[in-house]
């Protein structure tokens, strides 16, 4: 019996249960209703949670037929973090439910299964009239639905409506939704793309479908020809949405136009948000280097440490040998010590092999830094830089062995990851290439040996690379198989899945499929009832306090770790580790390197919030399932990450200090604030 066929069965067994369900009710009390109502003191609420934390989808179907909607709403929910094409029949009864909610949800879950099966259902829930527009917000997710589980036919068909005006917002939003998310697959068309070049045009769609429409142009891997150009950057200059300018900003550097760079280096001279200056320059990627190089100097000195820094990034990524000296001088001059160990590794990256003399001065200088800081994550960044120079590799393996720092260590393993990766690796090392991949992948053993998140999880991602062959290198992978049996889970289940992959590629013929954690950490319901609904929870750091709404209602396993972890202090002196330049900041890693968690870990939980808005805060995953302590926070609206990572709560107060936040910074304190 195949796996459709099982689920045909139990959605018959759960409609004999619905049977119980309306049998319950005497027949003249009977009434239909229309009311969504959550309750963390509601008992059948928190089955049905503890159901979905469990996965338990045959409990689960009976509740999508209950008379009360909150528990088929609820019920549809769960299913949503499920990513399980066997629910499509059950959840497709839901679309015609009379109430718009459910039927919202029910569309919701059905996308998150990306089974092109849910299709033919979502087509058939969609109501060609509703001119009381009451089942608008349902359109609008069966609509985006689609674009998660539909084919090329149907984005041509949902792109060449053209019917929606400019006050049908929640059907133009399901339009430009459904075309993004068939865009993030891949699967694009110049229809649509010409669609959404429209759909940006200022003052003439609403803000919402302007910016899903402009971080469709700015993300999805599609042409944008020439003839975009002109509407393109017309469109980035008028705007007064600095969260659509921002992603236009990297949708006309695509064009690869004159006047599009014109166009870039104009507004970084009059724009006032850090966040488009960054994206400005990310942008300056699709340009030469000559005509950029002076932008991307100014934007060195800028008072915004993003902004410099996305500077420095660009320069690694595009400078030539004939500037590498320049920026070693430059970066004596007088810039925050990041971007002086930034511009050390541009230098480092480009200076021709033959510059030896500035080589083993930029070099020596390094070390001499790294040997002074006691700042760990300076010491982080010099390592990347010294990796730059590959001989530098035995300094790095000497530091692996005596350091204690896990966020050294893990940085130290990568830096040498980036040189095995190295499309010149056996050309820079000539005759000694054989022997020092021989070293490497002895190294990278050792670093695997030593049973830590970080070094495991890199080095194990390093010995499997496209880039470099080490198979030849191992003459058994017995050593490797004992450390996997021995890595302790679920706290390691990033570094486990990493190297389960990593034996089957050196050659273990054992099958080996990357796991999900057993469910471990049950939820804490009296916490969130003490909590309430909208608990507030105030972050102290370094750089100032900022403060959280919590979302228990939408995630309550995702609060109540959050609240449970800071009520025992276990944020106290952590560091973000993580700060990428209008994106997020992130915290939490117990090692502070960004790899580990400690001995347990919650579920994913996936629900059609949005991280549409600044501030969003949201669980780090290595993985459906995977979550634990480590917590981001977004710069910017980011609607790619939507039913991916569990969205739990916003920054309300202080989004300026969470701006300000760089790599190493630190968490003082937390506290949850008095109900209001």
């Amino acid at each position: 019996m195949n796996k459709r066929a099982v689920a045909i069965l139990i959605g018959v067994a759960a409609l004999a249960v619905s049977l119980f369900w309306t049998s319950c009710v005497p027949p003249q009390e009977e009434e239909v209703l229309t009311d969504i109502q959550f309750s963390f003191e509601d008992t059948l609420f928190q089955r049905i949670v503890r159901l979905q934390d469990l996965r338990q989808a045959a409990a689960l179907y009976p509740i999508l037929y209950h008379p009360n909607p909150t528990y088929r709403y609820l019920a549809a929910r769960a299913f949503a973090s499920f990513h399980d094409s066997l629910t499509v029949d059950s959840l497709a009864r839901l679309l015609k439910d009379p109430v718009p909610e459910v039927r919202e949800m029910a569309a919701f879950a059905l996308g998150q299964t990306y089974d092109e099966a849910a299709v033919p259902h979502l087509i058939g829930g969609f109501m060609r009239e509703d001119t009381a527009m009451r089942f608008a917000n349902a359109h609008r997710a069966i609509l985006e639905a689609v674009g998660k589980c539909g084919n090329e036919t149907h984005l041509e068909q949902i792109s060449s409506v053209s019917t929606y005006t400019a006050r049908d917002t929640a059907l133009l939003e399901g339009q430009a939704l459904a075309i993004y998310r068939f865009g993030l697959r891949e699967i694009t068309d110049p229809g649509a793309t010409q669609l959404m070049v429209k759909r940006v045009a200022p003052g003439t769609y609403p803000p919402s479908v302007a910016l899903v429409a402009a971080h469709y142009l700015a993300r999805v891997p599609t042409q944008l020809d020439s003839t975009l150009a002109a509407p393109l950057v017309r469109a980035f200059e008028r705007t007064d949405n600095v969260e659509v300018r921002m992603a236009l900003a990297l949708a006309v550097g695509k064009t690869k136009q004159t006047n599009a760079l014109t166009s870039l280096i104009g507004q970084f001279q009059r724009e006032r948000d850090y966040r488009v200056k960054c994206n400005i320059l990310r942008a300056l990627s699709n340009f030469s280097y000559e005509s950029c190089r002076t932008l991307a100097t100014e934007a060195l000195r800028d008072e915004n440490e993003h902004v410099s820094r996305s500077a420095a990034q660009y320069l690694l990524n595009h400078s030539t040998s004939e500037d590498a000296a320049q920026w070693w001088r430059f970066a004596k001059d007088s810039l925050p010590t990041p971007i002086q160990v930034e511009l050390y590794r541009v230098a480092n990256r480009h200076l021709p092999a033959y510059r030896v003399e500035f080589r083993d001065a930029i070099n020596y200088e390094l070390r001499t830094r790294y040997a002074k800081t006691t700042n760990v994550h300076q010491q982080a960044a010099i390592v990347a830089a010294l990796g730059e120079f590959p001989w530098n590799y035995r300094f790095l393996f000497q530091e692996f062995r005596t350091h204690k720092s896990p966020v050294v260590k893990t940085a130290i393993v990568e830096a040498i990851q980036a040189i095995s990766d190295r499309p010149d690796f056996n050309a820079y090392f000539g005759l000694s290439a054989k022997r020092v991949t021989k070293e490497f992948a002895l190294f990278f053993t050792e670093a695997i040996a030593t049973q830590a998140p970080g070094p495991v999880a890199v080095a194990a991602l390093a010995l499997r690379s496209e880039a470099h062959d080490y198979r030849p290198a191992f003459d058994s992978v017995t050593v490797l198989k004992g450390i996997l049996s021995q890595l302790k889970l679920p706290a390691m289940i990033e570094s486990y899945n990493e190297l389960g992959q990593t034996l089957v590629h050196l050659g273990d013929t054992t099958a080996f499929e990357p796991i999900r954690p057993e469910h471990n950490h049950p939820i804490d319901w009296k916490l969130l009832t003490r909590i309430g609904d909208t608990p507030r929870m105030r972050i102290k750091t370094n750089k100032g306090d900022f403060v959280l709404e919590l979302w228990p209602i939408e995630a309550p396993g995702s609060v109540a770790n959050l609240v449970a972890l800071s009520s025992n202090g276990f944020f106290k002196n952590k560091v973000f580790h993580r700060v990428v330049p209008n994106f997020v900041v992130q915290g939490g890693s117990p090692t502070g390197d960004a790899y580990g968690s400690l001995d347990f870990s919650i579920r994913s939980e996936l629900t059609p919030t949005r991280f549409d808005q600044t501030g969003g805060v949201g669980m780090a995953s290595a993985g459906l399932d995977t979550e634990g302590t480590q917590f981001f926070i977004t710069h910017s609206p980011t609607p790619h990450l939507d039913g991916k990572y569990s969205l739990f709560g916003r920054v309300v107060e202080g989004m300026e200090v969470v701006h300000s936040i760089q790599v190493g910074d630190r968490i003082l304190s937390t506290s949850l604030l008095p109900k209001q």
